[in-house]
């Protein structure tokens, strides 16, 4: 990366287009990092202690490994593997955080599955905590409705078995490589987005 190309406003409307130039290619090589630092954040929660059987490191990899001996694509896995990264930084909305880190690289179901697993995945403990079970029938109407059901059933809610035969990280780090790599441009991933939305 060329350090020595800087670009020099202090205020985006003053930019010129070789500064964007150099922003941008600042921006290719940082974002090729995206993995790394995903997987960084993944490992730190193995690094706490939990009053469940395994901890959410090891219940991510048992969610994905799960997926993976079901016979889901490598979009689901990976899904799978990153549905609670956002328990770092986001405890209370944390299917939202993963969901967002997943769209610019996933299909609309899977963004869907992994934004609201949250409230479906309450479907097993809410009645425990003085909350509705069914809070999940909300989004009855979503086409997404059963794929959601589904994910949670099969990946998460049962994926707290101490003697489960986990694959390891490492199995399913090229997985992660092929789905965020990615190659378009800022434009084209923001359309992408945009497009979700819409």
């Amino acid at each position: 990366m060329d350090h020595e190309n800087k670009a020099t406003w202090t205020a985006m409307e003053d930019a010129t287009q070789a500064d964007f130039e150099a922003v941008a290619d600042y921006e290719a090589d940082f974002n090729a990092g995206l993995v790394d630092r995903l997987l960084a954040q993944l490992k730190q929660l193995d690094e706490e202690w939990t009053p469940y059987p395994i901890n959410r490191y090891q219940h991510s990899l048992q969610s994905a490994t799960r997926a993976y001996n079901d016979g889901a694509d490598e979009e689901t896995i990976v899904a799978a593997l990153l549905h609670d990264i956002g328990d770092v930084v986001a405890p209370y909305n944390h299917g939202e955080v993963a969901a967002a880190i997943l769209k610019p690289y996933v299909s609309e179901k899977t963004h869907w599955v992994v934004k609201h697993h949250c409230v479906f995945q309450g479907y097993y403990y809410n009645h425990y905590l003085g909350g509705d079970r069914n809070a999940r029938d909300k989004y009855q109407d979503s086409p997404y409705y059963n794929d959601c059901k589904y994910f949670c059933h099969n990946y998460d809610q049962n994926a707290f078995d101490p003697d489960y035969d986990s694959k390891s990280l490492e199995f399913f780090i090229p997985m992660m490589r092929r789905l965020f790599s990615e190659t378009a441009g800022h434009m084209e991933l923001a359309e992408r987005v945009d497009d979700q939305v819409a």
